[in-house]
């Protein structure tokens, strides 16, 4: 994937459509410290432990963020799409990352340098309370998919993932299969279990008419079943 002059230029409205409150000298000074760089499916954005150097965004593609575990395990804590920021925790709490950010298709990834933005919301008080809203919303989300991963069964747990899926990425054309296509370990590790349990699942979900599967590909065939499946947990 190759950066063109109109994708940074696209990129940086993008940010800065979401950047609440932002004055036009301060859009001028975020510009001079906005860069922009592609990832291949598969790299790493940025690792846990890491500095965070700025605030930053996914202009185009799919990213995963995820904490190692024991064993190798990973568990997928947030899924990112465009346009958004990711990694903003750490940023606002002058701390490492404690998660890695990894491309699951070739992306691009914008940045606005630490400095500059800090000065910015110093002195922009509408922008800050937005920037507070937005992490307290995240905040929320992520308590609501705690008490998910640890309270509901397999079928509920996997049966979420996949509406989250589709109402994160959205539908292909059809109306029906989910457009992301992860693989079944990342699918596992998004909903708390192991890779041959996933498999399982949804091999019965398939076998019931709630799914239908095509590799990678994960076809809503019956969404209200599936939504009270997730329900019910």
């Amino acid at each position: 994937m190759v950066i063109t002059k109109m994708d940074i230029d696209s990129a940086f409205e993008g940010v800065c459509s979401l950047l609440i409150g932002l004055k036009p000298r301060e859009k001028d000074l975020l510009r001079k410290s906005f860069t922009c760089a592609t990832y291949k499916k598969g790299e790493i954005i940025y690792r846990d432990g890491d500095i965070p150097t700025g605030l930053v965004c996914l202009y185009k593609g799919k990213v995963k963020i995820y904490k190692e575990g024991v064993g190798g395990r990973d568990q997928i804590v947030r899924m990112a799409k465009p346009n958004g920021f990711i990694g903003y925790r750490a940023l606002f709490a002058d701390e490492n990352y404690i998660a890695s950010a990894q491309a699951i298709e070739d992306s691009i990834i914008c940045e606005i340098e630490k400095t500059c933005l800090i000065k910015i919301l110093k002195s922009n008080a509408l922008l800050s309370y937005h920037i507070l809203k937005s992490v307290a919303t995240e905040l929320g989300f992520s308590n609501s998919r705690t008490v998910t991963l640890t309270q509901k069964h397999i079928r509920g747990r996997l049966a979420e993932s996949l509406m989250f899926l589709r109402d994160t990425y959205g539908l292909e054309d059809d109306d029906e299969t989910i457009k992301v296509y992860l693989s079944r370990e990342d699918l596992a590790s998004l909903s708390n279990m192991t890779t041959s349990n996933a498999i399982r699942t949804l091999s019965a979900l398939a076998d019931e008419g709630v799914l239908e599967l095509d590799g990678r590909r994960i076809k809503i065939l019956d969404a209200y079943k599936l939504d009270r499946i997730s329900n019910l947990g």
